[in-house]
């Protein structure tokens, strides 16, 4: 059985219900007369026994809904042109009434309920082709805040475009998953930290496609607030692996002072400014300093001055290779097979084409990290299964890359293409430890 409430909040007076029963009444025949500012409430009755009759399904009950809405429309308008029911000639609101509900039409006005013009444009094929690859419009994600070198490499990868900072890798990846960015540039190896092993993680479980790479040197600063000086400072803050290659430095500008990881650079100098810390330092960049009001009280303390990050630039769909310019490819591999000459046959199929390789890394299979050596299966030696990441200098436009891959697919139980882009060919010029420009801005 359905039940229509009736509520009339304007004057405060108890609520009306009206019940459909047996014998029934047609819902227009009902005397419904709505007072100003009515609410209907109606009230669906699955659970009630009944035989397919007017008010025990949910269509019947979307159905009347729709005429007592009607009706209190129509009632209203009523009252509002003081009774009379005969709309006004370029009445526009009276105009709009819906005439007909459930093909209960009581006058030859068509039913209109949304205005034509209003109704939004389809999506049409153009609408999900790629973006530009470079321009003002290209929205790229990168892993940090304001300030932190991911966001200098998008600047430098893709100049004026729209960097959208994310807190983790993984939000990075699925940002552009979702269509909420068009690009992603994200750190993958250091000279001196290594590899960044999260992200070739990542780029396994993802399924984007690598398009570009570009090589930031980094160029790291002391910050503090404005008026500190260095040797009432207590502990300094940053990402690990920027203490780790700024350590020698700050023992030898003899701070006593304590190491405290962050979660990266641009971070760590946000949490100083905001919290008006005067006895904590940062270890960051030049833009850094800037955007957070800081003061340089070192510059170019890396120990290194070839401190050098390679960023690889990440798309939904991957990129026409050519071979009018030196490209660069990288692969995921991995064998089911005993046998220590599996590496060597890789290493000989790009030999043999005279095909340089630029990078190797092992990564412990995630779902089958442990194999048995004995052929019964019941031994205890076990070793690691490993997946393996390449990076070789050749176009997949290439012959020569297509035959060695077509070879090291038959003795590979999984391989897989990560991308085959351009190489980042940029001048290298070391930065220097009086000068703060060597770490790009995006302005």
């Amino acid at each position: 059985m359905a039940a229509f409430t009736l509520t009339y909040p304007s004057n405060r007076c108890s609520s009306t219900a009206i019940a459909a029963a047996p014998p029934f009444r047609r819902p227009h025949q009902l005397n419904v007369r709505p007072r100003s500012s009515s609410l209907i409430h109606c009230i669906y009755r699955p659970d009630l026994p009944g035989s397919g009759a007017l008010g025990y399904s949910r269509a019947d009950w979307l159905s009347t809904c729709a005429i007592l809405s009607g009706k209190v429309a129509v009632s209203k308008q009523q009252q509002e042109t003081g009774g009379n029911c005969t709309p006004n000639p370029g009445d526009e609101t009276a105009s709009k009434l819906p005439s007909a509900v459930n093909g209960d039409r009581s006058s030859s006005e068509s039913l209109d309920l949304v205005p034509i013009g209003n109704l939004p444009k389809p999506l049409s094929i153009s609408d999900f082709s790629p973006a530009p690859m470079h321009g003002s419009h290209l929205r790229v994600a990168y892993q940090g805040v304001p300030g932190a070198y991911s966001e200098a490499a998008a600047g430098r990868a893709y100049p004026n475009c729209e960097a959208i900072p994310c807190d983790q890798f993984e939000v990075a990846f699925q940002a552009v998953e979702l269509w909420i960015a068009d690009r992603a540039v994200l750190p993958v190896e250091n000279s001196l930290g290594g590899s960044i092993h999260r992200n070739y993680d990542l780029l396994l479980r993802h399924r984007l496609h690598i398009v570009g790479e570009v090589q930031m040197p980094v160029h790291h600063c002391l910050l503090a607030l404005p008026g500190v000086r260095k040797e009432y400072l207590a502990r300094v803050i940053s990402h690990p692996q920027a203490l780790s290659q700024c350590e020698h430095t700050l023992t030898a500008l003899g701070l006593n002072v304590t190491r405290e990881a962050f979660d990266d650079t641009a971070a760590a100098a946000e949490y100083v400014a905001n919290n008006g810390l005067r006895d904590t330092a940062a270890i960051a960049s030049a833009r850094a300093a800037e955007l957070y009001g800081l003061q340089i009280l070192a510059d170019g303390i890396q120990d290194d001055s070839g401190n050098v990050t390679r960023f690889v630039m990440l798309a939904r769909e991957p990129i026409i290779p050519r071979t009018d310019r030196p490209f660069k490819t990288s692969i995921v591999f991995a064998h089911d097979r005993e046998g220590t000459s599996l590496l060597f046959k890789v290493l000989s199929a790009f030999a043999f084409r005279d095909i340089s390789l630029t990078k190797i890394e092992s990564r412990p299979h995630r779902n089958r990290p442990i194999r048995l050596v004995d052929d019964a299966n019941v031994g205890t030696a076990k070793h690691f299964e490993y997946l393996f990441y390449l990076d070789f200098e050749a176009s997949m436009a290439e012959k020569r890359a297509q035959n060695a891959l077509a070879e090291i697919q038959e003795f590979t139980s999984f391989l897989r293409v990560l991308g085959s882009y351009p190489m980042d060919m940029t001048p290298w010029n070391a930065p220097s430890s009086s000068s703060s420009s060597a770490s790009p801005s995006l302005d």
